[in-house]
Parts: structure tokens; C-alpha cells; sequence
């Protein structure tokens, strides 16, 4: 048996001496299978990114990347996919930025109503500054001033989401390169 899985009784995990009756203890040692089970138990969730605003010097969105597969559904109905003209992929990136905004930026500062409430596209401030009365698309097209760079932001939404992520498979029976 290997001492350093042992440790003598009252003895701190580093194993000094002083234990009343000299008898080893065996210390726990967590599994792999209860590593596996604590890293399953935590929530994924992919952190805030911000996303420029490219004709608004210093302005960029606030965006959680944290998109379901039943979003994205209801966003390309949303959009028309599957309407007899089909998918109209600006409104579908306007959906796409509405929804994941949590936060209005200038010069990396969240900006904040004057009671401490962060801004999104529905909130009052947004629509009035864009002069709109819907955050999507209105309010979406109108704060980023081009269609071209709203549908460009969505795709770095998408991605950051991981929508665009490939997984690359392992082949066990083949030697490590590290050995």
C-alpha cells in the first residue's frame, strides 16, 4: 500500500505525525466519476460579449451568447422561413441581436437609466433615442444604421454562441503524440 493514501488519525491531509494511537487512516481521494459528476452538475453558460457598433464610434451592444436551439426556431419563423417568400435574413438577424442584448455600451462603460436599469431594445430610452416604437426590428436596424452590419453582428452572435464550433472526434486506439 502507498503511504500517501494514508494519513495517521487527527492527522491533516499533509500526513504529520502526532496521532494518538499511530493507526492510518485512508484519506478519500475523489474519483473520476465524482469529478465527472460535479463538472456535469455545474450550468454551462457562455460569458456576456460585446459587439461594436461600427457607425457608432465607441458604442457596442452587450450580447449573452446563451441561444437554445427552440430560439433559434422561433426567430426563423419569425422571420418568414417558412413563408412562400422564405427566410428574410435581416429581420432574422434583428430578432437575433434583440433578443441577446442585455446591455448598451459606450467606450466599454454599461450604461444605465437613472434608476440603475440597463438598457436593451425595448427599453423606453432606446426606442425614444431611435425614434421607434418597436425594439425589433426598429429600434435593432436604427442603432446600428446599416443592414449589412446588423446581419454581421448576428453571425458574431451566432458564433459566440457556438452555432459555428466544430467538434473534432478522438480516435482512442491511436497513440498520444505526448508519450
Amino acid at each position: 500500500m502507498s503511504d500517501a493514501l494514508y494519513t495517521t488519525e487527527n492527522e491533516g491531509p499533509k500526513g504529520k505525525k502526532g496521532a494518538k494511537d499511530g493507526n492510518l487512516v485512508p484519506t478519500k481521494e475523489e474519483t473520476q466519476l465524482e469529478r465527472l459528476r460535479g463538472i456535469v452538475k455545474k450550468k454551462v453558460e457562455r460569458n456576456p460579449v460585446l459587439i461594436p457598433v461600427p457607425e457608432r464610434p465607441g458604442v457596442s451592444v452587450k450580447i449573452s451568447p446563451n441561444i437554445t436551439q427552440s430560439q433559434m426556431k422561433n426567430w426563423r419563423k419569425s422571420a418568414g422561413e417558412d413563408s412562400r417568400n422564405g427566410l428574410d435574413a435581416t429581420k432574422f438577424a434583428c430578432l437575433v441581436i434583440g433578443h441577446t442584448t442585455i446591455g448598451i455600451c459606450m467606450e466599454n462603460e454599461e450604461i444605465t437609466d437613472d434608476n440603475g436599469n440597463f438598457l436593451n431594445f425595448a427599453h423606453p430610452a432606446i426606442l425614444e433615442m431611435t425614434e421607434t416604437t418597436k425594439p425589433v426590428p426598429d429600434a435593432v436596424r436604427a442603432l446600428f444604421g446599416v443592414d449589412p452590419h446588423v446581419e454581421s453582428a448576428a453571425l458574431a452572435i451566432l458564433d459566440a454562441a457556438g452555432y459555428s464550433d466544430t467538434v473534432a472526434a478522438v480516435d482512442p486506439t491511436k497513440e498520444s503524440s505526448t508519450n
